[in-house]
């Protein structure tokens, strides 16, 4: 739609959400009589939820024992790159206040959260062989029972885009075969640690943007082996009835 379509635009901060509402200049005849405008208006089974990625959100980013991943590493190397010059070393902080945004999510009345595990704050070299730390697991482990215990069903993405910065170091991520065994073993160690209490698991997210670098081919060929994997290994060793395996796909 075009900008002109639009009289107004407002973004609001909840801290686990931003919402934005637009105004758009049509005729009252062709929008929705919000006044009739509930949860019954919508097919049965139909989840509200609100969504986040780890780097984004939780903050943190020097706490806990948690490595350093490739966001990381270019928001401090490259700052100018970055329209404001900020990072997620403390985002919104929510390794701190995920109880207070459980509080706001059920407020709200939505269904469901969406939140990515940060990869490098469970596995901070990357590698299960390197070692797993705890304090990831427990703050995991912490935020998806505080969900549970308001009403809320988590849903989990295992990859949104925050790499550790060891992996990339040592073999350029994506870009080489070697990420297939070890998203293998980082998948099967949340589904060891939190499969018990989470029954939607999104493996990548927007693995299209992802690709687009200097070897888009070779980095989307890498993910879907990943995937493939990661989806094997759970079906081989923890499968749930009814589970749906998801990409988060990139919007048109």
């Amino acid at each position: 739609m075009a900008l002109n379509a639009y009289r107004s635009l407002f973004i609001f901060n909840l801290g686990v959400l931003t919402l934005i509402i637009m105004a758009a200049a049509v005729t009252p005849t062709t929008l929705v009589d919000r006044t009739s405008l509930n949860r019954s208006s919508f097919p049965a089974g139909f989840i509200f939820g609100t969504a986040s990625s780890s780097y984004q959100y939780e903050g943190a980013a020097n706490e806990g024992g948690r490595g350093q991943s490739t966001w990381d590493n270019f928001t401090h190397k490259y700052p100018e790159k970055i329209l404001d010059r900020s990072n997620g070393d403390v985002a919104v902080d929510q390794y701190h206040r995920y109880k207070d945004d459980v509080a706001i999510m059920k407020y709200m009345n939505t269904d469901a959260y969406r939140f990515s595990i940060s990869w490098p704050r469970i596995l901070p070299k990357g590698k299960v062989s390197a070692g797993i730390n705890q304090e990831g697991i427990k703050y995991y482990n912490n935020l998806i029972n505080e969900l549970l215990d308001n009403g809320l069903v988590p849903f989990v993405t295992l990859f949104h885009w925050d790499l550790p910065q060891a992996l990339q170091d040592e073999y350029e991520g994506f870009l080489s075969p070697n990420i297939i065994n070890d998203f293998q073993d980082y998948a099967e160690l949340c589904f060891k640690e939190f499969g018990d209490r989470v029954n939607h698991w999104i493996t990548l997210n927007e693995p299209h943007s992802y690709s687009m670098g200097t070897e888009p081919y070779m980095a989307s060929h890498n993910q879907l082996l990943a995937h493939a994997a990661a989806v094997k290994i759970y079906r081989t060793n923890y499968q749930v009835q009814s589970l749906k395996w998801k990409f988060c796909y990139d919007c048109p």
